[in-house]
């Protein structure tokens, strides 16, 4: 395992980061295929197994299940000082009033709810998981600072917003003298590439860590067109993701299988090498529902792109809707 900081932090991690939304509970959840705890725990205790120690979940997943389950697993598995643990805070929690949002009353309440379920003290990692239209940006960032102060979280991230946005709340943090953030979860892979355009020259300008989520599209990236899975049919976000695109796409996808013939390797390999070659990314979220999900995740590592098969991936794209800040 390879192990790199954090953007312009101290903070170690693993260069895979495993993405928790697949463990919880199938009827709590919109997503139908995740994974109960019996069935989760196999897959946490083998990422540690195999050097991964960066961990993202979020209290909306499952309802909270997903953080149950993963604290379980980490205080039966792992050296809590060595892991870098991962959450978020945004979504609907519960009907009614204040139940969802970046409001300070929200975040306040959510960063306890979510310790309590997850079995720690603090959270490395607390992140927002959305831009919140209806609360100021100030409020939000002061709230956040005092999570920081308070011991309850070591840094603060943000995901899927657009750069405006995100360049307003670095804005904020720094003429407050507020914590910044320190690392953007944004959405980005072959066939989904518009984080090009601003977020990630941002990021990069700002030494700001880039965790990409659904880095392999839902499982598009990894197998034929006309393959289908248990998620590729049930999994409505992916759907409303890549679907409209569909048509332009799957050239991308089949210039994959071309190269992973060629270098011997799964199409997961080099749909990830090919991110882990993209400055500033830190380290991709690979939701992986199989041991062996994990396994050729950590094994892309060792796949090194030439800049003429990097030119060919990438030849093929072209503008899509954007999708994620909404």
């Amino acid at each position: 395992m390879e192990y790199v900081r954090l953007g312009n932090t101290g903070i170690d991690v693993s260069r895979i980061c495993l993405g928790c939304m697949g463990f919880g509970d199938s009827k709590a959840w919109i997503h139908p295929w995740v994974l109960d705890e019996e069935r989760s725990r196999p897959i946490i205790k083998k990422a540690l197994e195999l050097g991964i120690n960066f961990f993202d979940t979020a209290n909306v997943y499952s309802g909270g299940v997903s953080e149950e389950i993963v604290g379980r697993a980490l205080r039966d598995y792992a050296n809590r000082d060595e892991i870098v643990l991962a959450t978020k805070v945004h979504g609907r929690m519960h009907q009614g009033p204040n139940g969802s949002g970046l409001s300070r009353k929200a975040i306040m309440s959510e960063i306890d709810q979510s310790l309590k379920r997850l079995g720690t003290d603090y959270v490395d990692l607390y992140q927002i998981h959305r831009w919140d239209y209806h609360t100021p940006i100030e409020e939000t960032m002061e709230a956040l600072h005092d999570v920081v102060k308070a011991g309850k979280a070591r840094y603060i991230g943000a995901s899927a917003m657009f750069a405006w946005q995100f360049l307003k709340a670095l804005h904020v943090a720094e003429q407050h003298g507020w914590t910044r953030f320190v690392s953007m979860q944004n959405h980005l892979n072959l066939i989904y590439r518009e984080e090009e355009r601003e977020m990630m020259p941002l990021c990069l300008d700002e030494k700001i860590g880039v965790i990409p989520y659904s880095p392999l599209a839902g499982g598009r990236l990894t197998r034929d067109w006309s393959e289908r899975s248990h998620r590729s049919e049930s999994d409505q976000t992916a759907k409303r993701k890549y679907d409209a695109t569909a048509h332009t796409d799957r050239f991308i996808v089949e210039r994959v299988a071309s190269i992973a013939e060629k270098h011997g390797v799964s199409r997961a390999q080099i749909s990830l090498a090919w991110l882990l070659q993209k400055a500033p990314v830190t380290a991709p979220i690979v939701g992986a529902t199989k041991e062996s999900h994990l396994e050729e995740a950590v094994a892309a590592l060792s796949v090194i792109l030439t800049p003429e098969e990097i030119a060919m991936l990438e030849e093929p794209y072209v503008p899509h809707p954007v999708v994620g800040p909404q």
